[in-house]
């Protein structure tokens, strides 16, 4: 499989290595305000996952993307590896894959690994959904032609739906990459069939790492269920539920703090205390 290195940026000049990984898929560049909260304990990869191209995205060819940024960033070290979203899916598909490379897994918002949760997610978004909004999502193919520009802006519409309550932006014109309506089609379909075909979640057997699972109680995704689905597979899973937040706690208003300090003191205890035994948890 060829490589092309991708766009990666550090935050923070000293300490561990953490990379953290974006959600969307193609949200690039979304996971910028969780690396720099990271970034006075830890030196922080964030890394710009691959964008549509000549060949169809797989999840594969980002798990591969992913172990050549570790392998020529992080040398010998076993990088901790943050994700939210559907990066924190694909961390765990790279610490099945190459479980001698990953270090700690934190898992913030992490997506469904099967259809009953997804059912579950697509009901409790219906149910935050009034008339009003509807009307407007039903008014998005008139308006906007262009599906890239429009699945944006359903993304936006959206975007209350998965909060409870967010803070401004940090930076409101902070440099990202268009959404990729094609690259964030392709990798789901490949992520969904993966677990179709009963390879997802049970490759995460092979994960050695310790794992913390970070869920707001207003996240759209059922936190509960997903950590039941995960658990046969990952037995050292740890599950932190973070009060009046929802999908992104890094911009929520009454959890930005725990959640900084709860992420933080976990990755310390793991890359500089405790070590990376599987069996220890909090």
């Amino acid at each position: 499989m060829s490589y092309t290195p991708l766009r990666t940026r550090t935050f923070g000049t000293f300490g561990p290595v953490v990379v953290v990984l974006h959600g969307g898929p193609a949200a690039v560049g979304e996971a910028a305000p969780v690396a720099r909260g990271l970034a006075d304990r830890f030196r922080v990869l964030e890394p710009w996952q691959r964008t549509s191209g000549g060949e169809p995205l797989t999840v594969e060819r980002h798990v591969a993307d992913l172990h050549a940024l570790v392998q020529s960033h992080c040398e010998d070290a076993r990088p901790a590896l943050v994700g939210e979203s559907w990066g924190a899916m694909l961390a765990l598909a790279y610490a099945a894959a190459h479980p001698e490379s990953a270090g700690p897994l934190a898992l913030i918002g992490c997506g469904t690994f099967d259809p009953a949760a997804r059912a579950r997610f697509q009901a409790n978004l219906e149910a935050r959904m009034d008339k009003e909004l509807q009307r407007r999502i039903e008014r998005l193919a008139e308006e906007y032609p262009d599906p890239d520009q429009r699945r944006q802006r359903y993304f936006k519409l959206i975007e209350p739906l998965y909060a409870y309550e967010l803070l401004p932006p940090e930076d409101p014109d902070e440099e990202a990459e268009p959404f990729d309506v094609r690259a964030h089609h392709e990798t789901w379909q490949d992520m969904l069939r993966l677990q179709q075909e009963g390879v997802y979640p049970a490759a995460f057997a092979a994960i050695e790492s310790p794992v913390l699972m970070l869920h707001g109680a207003h996240d759209p995704h059922p936190g509960a269920m997903i950590r039941d689905s995960l658990k046969p597979f990952l037995p050292q899973l740890e599950y932190r539920q973070l009060e009046r937040c929802g999908h992104s706690p890094w911009r929520e208003k009454h959890a930005r703090e725990e959640f900084f300090t709860v992420l933080k003191d976990w990755l310390t205890r793991r890359l500089m205390g405790d070590g990376m035994s599987s069996g220890q948890t909090s």
